[in-house]
């Protein structure tokens, strides 16, 4: 074990190809099913609202995926990412366990979803598509597409709920800095939330009725597509290029993770971080420690039912097998918006079936006690999302110094809040 506090990597290690978790799951999750029929899904289902080579990833049991080299040579703006010791976080724990962080954070837009969002926008270009629509909750995921879209001039409509909208301004001027139209969700413009206004003027909406809005605008505008964060398959497999890259830099630091730590909220920061591992247990046998940290107000893995549910509101996207609390839940107004999802998705709600993945559930004033002693201990102030992967790293690293077990705890820092300032005001 080597005693370096951050452990980088040359540009030209950034992975070659994608992870694809489903090519080594010994149980296999059951299909997406047509919201129409009911029967599973076809490659033509979705091709009405996603790219081609989007739905083949969807689809596919290749264990990789090759990257293509133009999507690479633009990763290569912030990737590799930094591996960093938390020596800080350790000595203020006062924690035998050995604690590292994977800093997505460095990015353009302060997180991890630009690892996802260019690939996507690279995929609908080369198909000649030149309009896209999305949703987004804190405005990570709409501030990536935005400057994804960008680069491969696209016009984007991004659907932000309007809860976070109006409590997260700086994130809509992020959006519409780097050329995205930005609603505040339910609108007007659609006809789906045209109904949700007139039911109810003050709603202040949901991840899943924002889907609904993108979705229907992208049915009913010429040559468009819909592009999402998080959830499906093939947004899980982009992600895994911060895992495969924290692979390689572990090896450099000499030391080996038991247990790996996520926020979960549509589940892409936690498959980027834990598939490549997890893949060690699959095929070698291996015991590492898979812990998906979600709020409390939306413990949709934790005390969620498992069955087939609509990804949005209106029922317009496909039937997924997840653990859900219901396409129409209606979650607390918690500061972490991007955790706010009612649903689990298929793979990582299989995983969990199966055993392989640890959900727990985490209140929002112990986040934010976790981010304000990380930002002490390390500097960086965490998104709000991001600390409740930091609380459960702090859980885990006390409970280590309390049996006097030797832990390595690695966990993602999925964003960093310096955008979300406001959200620390109030703690304060």
């Amino acid at each position: 074990m080597k005693t370096t506090k951050k452990i980088t990597l040359p540009e030209d290690k950034i992975p070659k190809q994608w992870y694809n978790i489903l090519a080594d799951m010994p149980s296999q999750p059951l299909p997406l099913l047509n919201p129409k029929t009911r029967e599973p899904l076809s490659k033509a289902d979705m091709e009405v609202l996603f790219a081609k080579e989007l739905v083949e990833q969807e689809f596919t049991k290749e264990r990789y995926i090759d990257i293509p080299e133009e999507v690479r040579t633009l990763l290569k703006i912030y990737r590799p990412t930094p591996l960093v010791r938390a020596s800080g976080l350790e000595k203020a724990l006062d924690t035998p366990a050995r604690i590292y962080f994977k800093n997505e954070s460095v990015s353009p837009v302060g997180s991890h979803k630009l690892n996802t969002a260019i690939p996507q926008a690279y995929y609908n270009k080369i198909e000649g598509i030149t309009h896209l629509t999305t949703e987004t909750g804190a405005g990570q995921w709409g501030s990536a597409m935005s400057i994804a879209c960008q680069h491969f001039g696209i016009d984007l409509n991004v659907f932000m709920v309007k809860s976070s909208y109006n409590a997260k301004p700086y994130r809509k001027l992020v959006m519409k800095t780097y050329g995205g139209n930005v609603h505040a969700s339910p609108t007007n413009i659609t006809e789906f939330g045209r109904n949700i206004l007139k039911d109810n003027p003050d709603c202040g909406g949901s991840l899943g009725i924002a889907i609904s809005e993108a979705v229907e605008m992208a049915l009913k505008t010429p040559n468009c597509r819909y592009v999402l964060g998080s959830v499906l398959n093939h947004v899980l497999l982009h992600q895994t290029i911060l895992g495969l890259e924290a692979q390689m830099q572990m090896e450099i630091a000499e030391d080996f993770p038991t247990k790996v730590i996520a926020c979960y909220g549509g589940g892409s920061n936690f498959a980027g971080i834990c598939f490549p591992f997890l893949k060690y247990n699959l095929t070698e046998g291996k015991n590492i420690e898979f812990i998906a940290a979600e709020p409390e107000c939306c413990p949709k893995l934790s005390k969620g039912e498992l069955k087939y549910d609509f990804g949005d509101t209106a029922g317009l996207t496909p039937l997924i097998p997840m653990y859900t609390l219901g396409n129409d839940f209606q979650p607390d107004q918690i500061h972490a918006a991007g955790l706010r999802y009612h649903g689990g998705g298929q793979i990582v709600s299989k995983l969990v079936e199966d055993g392989y993945i640890k959900p727990v559930s985490i209140p929002q004033q112990e986040t934010f006690n976790a981010g304000i002693l990380f930002a002490k201990a390390e500097g960086i102030i965490p998104a709000p999302e991001s600390t409740h992967a930091i609380a459960a790293t702090i859980r885990e690293a006390l409970k280590a110094k309390e049996e006097g077990k030797e832990e390595v705890l690695l966990f993602n820092l999925s964003g960093h809040g310096l955008i979300d300032m406001a959200s620390y005001e109030h703690y304060l």
